[in-house]
């Protein structure tokens, strides 16, 4: 995969980490609840999460491009237009719900079963998947490749909210980030519609 590439990859995943929503309040909740651990942990089974998405897209995506290159389109289409959905969502949110986490006392077994449990059930993660990394999948693509993009994804992730856990059990960035709260959301909101115009606009595809 040439390195311009891997940095278009790497950009969409760190966007889809850390856009405002569920896996952010759940890292949130267990580093407020429970301190560093549980919000390390609950970051990293919810990469776990990522990685099973990530998986299920390199191995299976290619088959249906193949067999209905119809059902894909329809598929990318709707998520296109999910993903501008919540782009317009977050514009309108002003400092409401960008992030919102309330403390409570938590365990490193809850923060793992829940880490995973909200990656897989979060469906902007599914639709991200479906309608983002898979374009930059292809039928043929070597095995290196495929591993490239799934611990892209997971790495991406799973850092990110580790590094949101660590910075919070310190902190003075859980206030900050309430205060700029209304930024958060307007850059998000830009980016998700920015990201939405271009998956309409046709595949990325690999040199």
């Amino acid at each position: 995969m040439p390195f311009s590439l891997w940095l278009s990859l790497a950009a969409i995943c760190a966007m889809g980490a850390m856009s405002p929503g569920p896996s952010l309040a759940l890292v949130l909740r267990h580093t407020l609840g429970g301190g560093r651990l549980p919000g390390i942990t609950a970051a990293l089974f919810h990469a776990l999460g990522v990685g099973f998405y990530a998986l299920l897209t390199v191995w299976g995506l290619g088959a249906l491009i193949t067999r209905s290159p119809e059902v894909f389109q329809l598929i990318t289409w709707g998520g296109a237009a999910y993903l501008a959905w919540l782009g317009i969502q977050a514009l309108r949110a002003g400092k409401a719900g960008a992030i919102s986490a309330s403390a409570v006392v938590t365990t490193n077994r809850q923060a793992a079963k829940e880490g995973v449990l909200v990656a897989l059930g979060n469906p902007k993660l599914i639709i991200f998947f479906v309608a983002l990394l898979s374009q930059f999948v292809t039928p043929d693509m070597s095995i290196i490749a495929k591993a490239i993009v799934i611990l892209t994804a997971m790495l991406i992730d799973g850092g990110w909210y580790v590094l949101v856990a660590v910075g919070l059990s310190h902190s003075r960035v859980l206030p900050w980030l309430q205060r700029h709260a209304h930024w958060v959301n307007r850059v998000t909101g830009v980016l998700l519609i920015a990201l939405a115009l271009r998956v309409v606009a046709g595949p990325i595809m690999i040199g």
